[in-house]
């Protein structure tokens, strides 16, 4: 009876069309051209490299499409018990007419020219936004993104500002940001100055969110050493040997303050500001493109406490890395009204973690304040087998946890479904 629930439930939440509050697509190049863009997606290659295929394999200088795709298909044997090669079977039967169970070495030709020819009409990109259910996309851009050439009431601007915050000691950093706002960031008042430029070129364009992914180590704090920072400038952002130089306190003042300031500007200019807590860069630097980072669990909402509470009329829609912090972030959203939950982030983003956390942000947040998911795709054709999977698990939550332990009606729980999938992600980035 409660499978049945599921089934049917989830049959009527995937009539629902989406917003994807937030991905990494090319509004330029959205959707893929053969199906090495799909078997390239670092989930495939870090997993093929973790089963044994070596490195140089899968990224040999001018590797053609069609053998690479041939390479990677020599790993699937190993790797069909993952749900990342469930969403690969998946969309090839959603888009490409595949009918097998698996991808082999005996059938991957045909289905590698039956894609290839689908994704060549003219208006594949459209196809597949309309088969996936997929109304609006919001970016990941560039601090120096000119924002044009694309369609920004489809494709929603988003201001990253990693390399702001962690890299502008990198010379190209502060010459991009000079050269994006015509202002040459030489003291704090000059950065400050030149961020502002920042928001109002991306808020001129539609921008609806700033993001940032952030280190297990990073804990914001508000620029009380600012004389110092003014006094110390060039030590604090120019490149130096912090080993030698003993500088790493004031690069990481100079990193709070520019964090600081972009807070700042969310609340003047009214964005959200989507954290990402715990990435650790570069745990593993032979690992293959994308598949080198990694959490750990010393990572604490205790060292963002100074932030919410400094900014109340920011929401902080926030994602953790590790499963193992969603109670925190549940306890947090629950106590702290502009602190939100988002979605199921990378390592978290398998149906085991996500029923786990989607149960417990159900029972225990503000319903107002989860946005369920986000595909976090490179290529459109990715939406699809990937809300499809939390589409299903949450149709288990509600089914359990609601209309069977609960007596929700099948309307009521829809409702929450509903407001969960799409109301709270117009409601909160205001689309």
């Amino acid at each position: 009876m409660s499978e049945q629930l599921a089934q049917r439930l989830c049959g009527e939440l995937t009539k629902l069309v989406l917003v994807d509050p937030h991905t990494h697509i090319n509004p330029h190049s959205p959707a893929s051209k053969t199906l090495a863009d799909i078997m390239g997606y670092h989930y495939y290659t870090e997993l093929a490299h973790s089963a044994g295929m070596p490195k140089s394999h899968i990224e040999e200088p001018g590797l053609d499409p069609k053998t690479k795709v041939g390479r990677l298909v020599e790993s699937l044997t190993n790797l069909d018990n993952t749900i990342q090669v469930s969403w690969l079977v998946e969309l090839c039967r959603k888009f490409f007419g595949f009918t097998d169970d698996r991808i082999t070495p005996a059938n991957w030709e045909s289905l590698y020219d039956k894609a290839a020819a689908k994704m060549a009409e003219p208006d594949w990109e459209d196809q597949c936004l309309k088969q996936s259910g997929i109304e609006r996309v919001f970016l990941t851009n560039d601090f120096d993104d000119p924002l044009t050439g694309f369609d920004s009431s489809r494709y929603i601007p988003c201001l990253r500002t990693d390399d702001l915050v962690f890299h502008f000691a990198n010379p190209a950093v502060r010459e991009r940001l000079t050269r994006a706002t015509g202002i040459e960031p030489t003291s704090p008042a000059k950065i400050k100055q030149a961020i502002g430029k920042l928001f109002e070129h991306f808020t001129k364009h539609g921008a609806k969110a700033c993001a940032i992914s952030l280190p297990p180590s990073f804990s914001p704090q508000p620029p009380s050493h600012l004389t110092e920072l003014e006094s110390r400038f060039n030590a604090a952002f120019i490149d130096q040997d912090l080993a030698t130089t003993g500088l790493t306190s004031i690069r990481s003042q100079g990193q709070e303050f520019i964090f600081w300031t972009i807070a700042e500007f969310c609340a003047e200019f009214q964005l959200p500001f989507d954290l990402m807590i715990g990435v650790n860069r570069r745990v593993y630097p032979g690992g293959v493109y994308q598949g080198q980072d990694l959490f750990d669990q010393r990572v604490s909402l205790i060292q963002y406490k100074e932030l919410f509470n400094a900014f109340p009329q920011v929401t902080f829609p926030i994602s953790v890395l590790a499963q193992v912090s969603n109670q925190e972030l549940v306890s947090y959203s629950w106590i702290f009204p502009n602190v939100v939950t988002n979605a199921h982030w990378w390592y978290s983003n398998i149906p085991t973690y996500i029923e786990l956390d989607t149960k417990a942000r159900l029972q225990a947040v503000p319903r107002n304040k989860q946005i369920g998911y986000y595909s976090d795709m490179y290529k459109l054709e990715f939406a699809w087998p990937k809300f499809s999977m939390y589409r299903q698990c949450l149709a288990r939550a509600l089914a359990q946890d609601f209309v069977v332990a609960r007596k929700w009606s099948e309307d009521e729980a829809l409702a929450l479904g509903r407001q969960v999938l799409r109301g709270n992600v117009e409601s909160i980035f205001k689309v």
